[in-house]
């Protein structure tokens, strides 16, 4: 698998394409906290940060999935969610990471995510789990990530599970 690297100056010219994985990822999902219009909302926002870097990977020519996020201010935190104490130090927040359907449990998430925090300048990554899926959850946990806790950043929006793992 190929992957390419996005930051803050590119965010324009691939934003169309993180909404084309994302409307695969959703399609058919009937909740409209994720649709193609409120996820463009959440786009524009985090590649609006100066420190966004995204990760997509390619398998001959096509999008397999991306992984996206930015650094919290100092002090900064999920909406919804206090920082726990214990967390010490700069945080990545891995805000959006989607796999297209035929290659889930392929692997390639875990190439895409790990491409995408190799390069963090950081001592925590974050990210937030929709409940609804403890599958995924379990993943993450796979990957070294622990729950601190739950999240509603939005009325409209799931019940999350905060995570995070040390970098």
């Amino acid at each position: 698998m190929e992957m390419t690297r996005y930051v803050h100056a590119d965010a324009v010219g691939v934003r169309g394409l993180v909404l084309d994985v994302h409307d695969e990822a959703y399609a058919g999902d009937p909740d409209p906290f994720h649709s193609r219009e409120r996820f463009a909302y959440f786009v524009d926002l985090w590649s609006g940060r100066e420190d966004w870097s995204c990760v997509l990977g390619w398998e001959d020519g096509d999008a397999v999935g991306y992984a996206y996020g930015s650094l919290f201010k100092p002090g900064g935190w999920w909406k919804g969610h206090r920082r726990p104490g214990e967390l010490r130090g700069a945080v990545f927040a891995l805000s959006e990471f989607m796999v297209v359907p035929r290659w889930r449990g392929t692997g390639r998430a875990r190439l895409i995510h790990d491409e995408l925090v190799a390069s963090v300048s950081a001592d925590l990554v974050t990210l937030l789990v929709e409940t609804g899926r403890p599958g995924v959850r379990a993943l993450y946990e796979r990957w070294g990530y622990r729950a601190v806790g739950e999240a509603k950043p939005y009325e409209d929006s799931p019940v999350y599970a905060v995570m995070v793992r040390g970098l």
